[in-house]
């Protein structure tokens, strides 16, 4: 029987404490050698009226045990301290050496090593996606963003869930996706969506607030139980909101009466077996040489083969199934069916100087 989540958060606590406890006493350990040193190399300085370098390599040898013999003849007292001294060092250094076992068997340097990479990742990600939720709904979704290559982290606040995501190797950041402190920890400033999966309404619409107001620029998709919810973030900034109850009821009946169309679109839109892709290309003035052309002159489909399905324009306004007098304007958003191939050539017309945003899946070939 597996664990809960309270037994597995309890553990995963004690496994933390106990990694506090073996570094604070291996720092106590470490200071309590240093001050033998300090002491012993007092004691030999003043008592004996030795130099200082004398001094601290009589204790350097006696803490060490090495056998040598004494720098300079000893007092009787100077001999009682020397043998207090090596019993002190082995103690110490006795202890030391068992608490740093302790610490290699268990893998807190490991771990701690496996931290520090973690956060390397997290640090150099730019243009990334933020995954609020590691839920059933985030879990495909994070899912779906490896398939396409797409970098992101996944933001969850239970110690199990983060388990998981890490068993993916999937980039991590664990805490609560409503705070800014949490968001800025991944870079929010850098990213340029962000999806909240979250399980409530209330904690979907304070994360899309932060997100916004720390970057106004993100796009901002969020998960939604109920049709009011839905309004509510849309009002807080959601770029696009999806409920997956009334999202789920509409693939239902698409799915029974129109199950052929449903499979099509299925197979374009998700999934890494895919032969066919969906693209979305967003065309600017300053990049794209065929602004102000009609697709007519501008032959996109005769040099790429990919098929243009529709154009957003900036206003919202959906052109569906473009002629060829349809004119691209600044700021348009085509929306694209092709090969990767034919996707990645329509890419370089254009945008020919943006690298190319076509994302391979991993086991693509």
């Amino acid at each position: 029987m597996g664990l809960g989540s309270s037994s597995q958060e309890n553990l995963l606590n004690l496994i933390d404490r106990q990694g506090r406890r073996l570094r604070q006493e291996l720092m106590a350990g470490a200071i309590t050698l240093a001050g033998l040193f300090v002491v012993g190399t007092a004691w030999y300085r003043y008592v004996e009226d030795w130099t200082w370098l004398d001094a601290f390599y009589m204790t350097t040898i006696t803490l060490a045990t090495v056998g040598f013999g004494e720098t300079h003849p000893l007092s009787p007292a100077s001999r009682l301290f020397t043998i207090l001294l090596i019993l002190m060092g082995l103690l110490t250094i006795g202890y030391m050496v068992n608490r740093f076992t302790e610490a290699f068997i268990q893998g807190y340097f490991q771990d701690s090593l496996r931290r520090r990479q973690e956060q390397k990742v997290i640090e150099r990600l730019a243009d990334h996606y933020i995954l609020c939720g590691y839920g059933r709904t985030g879990q495909q979704i994070a899912f779906e963003f490896a398939v396409e290559n797409i970098p992101f982290v996944v933001i969850d606040a239970s110690p199990e869930v983060i388990i998981q995501a890490k068993l993916r190797d999937y980039a991590v950041l664990q805490g609560d996706a409503t705070l800014d402190e949490i968001l800025l920890a991944a870079h929010i400033e850098r990213a340029i969506c962000i999806v909240s999966a979250l399980s409530s309404d209330a904690e979907n619409l304070y994360t899309v607030l932060s997100a916004k107001t720390l970057n106004p620029k993100i796009r901002a998709i969020a998960r939604a139980s109920s049709e009011e919810a839905v309004q509510k973030l849309k009002r807080a900034g959601a770029d696009e909101v999806v409920s997956p109850y009334i999202t789920g009821g509409k693939r239902l009946a698409a799915a029974a009466l129109r199950p052929q169309v449903v499979s099509f679109v299925d197979g374009i839109l998700t999934g890494a077996d895919r032969s066919f892709y969906m693209e979305e290309f967003r065309i600017g003035a300053e990049d794209c040489p065929y602004i102000g052309q009609t697709l007519r002159e501008a032959q996109l489909r005769a040099q790429s083969g990919a098929l243009i399905l529709a154009i957003r324009r900036q206003d919202r306004k959906l052109i569906v199934g473009p002629m060829g007098d349809t004119h691209l304007l600044d700021a348009d958003s085509l929306i694209c069916l092709g090969t990767v191939e034919q996707l990645r050539a329509l890419n370089q017309l254009l945008c020919p100087l943006n690298p190319a945003r076509v994302r391979l899946p991993k086991n693509h070939r």
